[in-house]
């Protein structure tokens, strides 16, 4: 298994320092049956799903290396917008999938890949007995919230608004796993996240559902991107994402089907 991982970058981060970090400076060719090397900017949420799609999608197409940049949306929507060499995005919302098209920089128009909701991360056995947001405003309680630029902030603000509560976090982090990270750290008490990230992390945390989380929630688009270097094999590892196979791994990480197809 050769799939490989790019530390997600600064939004201003060069695109030729971006291509050394996750090409190695060794470029493969592209095939035109979807081998080569495909680079794929995906959300943080979707980095556990993402992969073990990669790994199966190498298996399937040998000759294939799959290299993923999992960041908070915005900030690769604005990588891919200064040049970041990419074959596919993935975005955890279609708000930012609009910067990366607004900019022409799409080969196709973008697709529903999967849905997704929030939840309540805490602490294993929910030590401060959060049963829903109204607890997070309690006073002690400690809060993280994803930035409201990214996917997972902009839901956080549409579910309290819609629960009419308010609130200070103690830290507004750039991506989901940054958030989720605080809550493993015990750094606060509670985040609200997506519910395949704290499902991935079940053995140190868990989840509470609240019914506001039905109003925020956020459909994935993917994309192949116009200036892909490997447009067969970018076009090849979508399909395959939202092939049956693909769907698969994609629902029993907790992540939800298309409204409409």
């Amino acid at each position: 298994m050769t799939v490989r991982w790019i530390r997600a970058a600064l939004a201003g981060v060069a695109a030729s320092a971006l291509a050394l970090t996750g090409c190695g400076g060794d470029d493969k060719p592209a095939a035109s049956n979807g081998g080569g090397q495909v680079t794929v900017f995906a959300a943080a949420s979707l980095t556990e799903s993402f992969t073990k799609l990669g790994q199966d999608f190498e298996d399937a197409h040998p000759g294939t290396t799959v290299t993923f940049n999992f960041a908070g949306s915005s900030a690769l929507a604005t990588q891919i917008t200064q040049g970041a060499p990419a074959d596919v995005f993935a975005a955890a919302s279609p708000a930012t999938m609009k910067t990366v098209t607004d900019a022409g920089d799409a080969a196709d128009t973008p697709v529903t890949l999967v849905r997704n909701q929030l939840v309540i991360a805490v602490a294993k056995g929910n030590p401060h007995r959060v049963t829903g947001l109204a607890g997070l405003a309690r006073p002690g309680v400690k809060v993280a919230l994803c930035a409201k630029q990214v996917p997972c902030g902009a839901a956080a603000t549409t579910a309290l608004d819609a629960a009419g509560v308010q609130l200070t976090p103690v830290t507004l982090e750039q991506d989901v796993k940054g958030a989720l990270a605080k809550v493993k750290l015990g750094e606060v008490d509670a985040a609200l996240v997506y519910r395949t990230d704290v499902r991935a992390a079940t053995a140190e945390l868990d989840a509470v559902e609240f019914p506001e989380s039905a109003r925020a929630v956020n459909d994935y688009p993917i994309v192949v991107l116009k200036h892909a270097g490997n447009p067969d094999g970018a076009r090849a590892f979508v399909d395959y994402v939202r092939s049956d196979a693909g769907r698969a791994v994609l629902t029993a990480a907790g992540f939800q089907a298309p409204s409409t197809e």
